[in-house]
């Protein structure tokens, strides 16, 4: 890893809006550059791989963590991994821009501590966990089940907001992107 430029890592339970606000808040900050993440779970339609995500077989994925090539990394669920390549830092650190994540709790704190000065963790939160299950039945793409996994799962990330450096909570889309970008060209400029 050549450049040590700056990173913002993104973390929230699935369905709070982050990728949403990743998403609107990118253009706005050219000097960043997306992280793509690596999963082992199946592509789905209108994903393209290297672009959405590297999709691996599990078996590739594990090699890939033997060789010691994630930055962070996580088994979601069982035998469903999701992480971040250190060859992405490479990639775009190459590029002369600084690295934004979008990445699960868990890793979002890793990368933290392995970048302590030069990273801004971001924790994006639900107004409450019954506008996290509305949103996420919204989506029209969980099972009972699916569903059921997730809200636990997001209950036990929510415990971990007091660790990340800012907590916002999506409670209203235009303000959250507006808090966002301003903390993150604070934090580009040293400020």
């Amino acid at each position: 890893m050549e450049r040590q430029g700056k990173l913002v890592i993104f973390s929230a339970p699935s369905g709070a809006g982050k990728t949403t606000i990743v998403r609107r808040v990118l253009p706005q900050l050219p000097q960043l550059a997306f992280s793509v993440s690596a999963t082992s779970r199946a592509m789905r339609p209108g994903e393209q791989d290297g672009k959405d995500y590297y999709f691996l077989s599990a078996d590739a994925f594990r090699r890939r963590v033997a060789a010691g090539e994630f930055l962070e990394y996580e088994e979601v669920y069982a035998g469903q991994f999701y992480g971040t390549l250190k060859s992405e830092l490479d990639r775009i650190w190459t590029q002369g821009k600084d690295v934004v994540f979008d990445v699960d709790v868990k890793g979002g704190l890793r990368i933290k501590e392995q970048f302590p000065q030069q990273s801004l963790a971001i924790f994006i939160q639900p107004p409450s966990v019954e506008e996290l299950k509305r949103r996420l039945e919204g989506r029209g793409t969980e099972t009972a089940e699916s569903l059921k996994k997730r809200l636990g799962r997001a209950e036990e990330e929510l415990s971990f907001a007091p660790r990340f450096d800012l907590c916002i909570v999506n409670d209203d889309i235009e303000r959250a992107v507006a808090e966002v970008q301003a903390a993150v060209t604070t934090f580009l400029r040293g400020e």
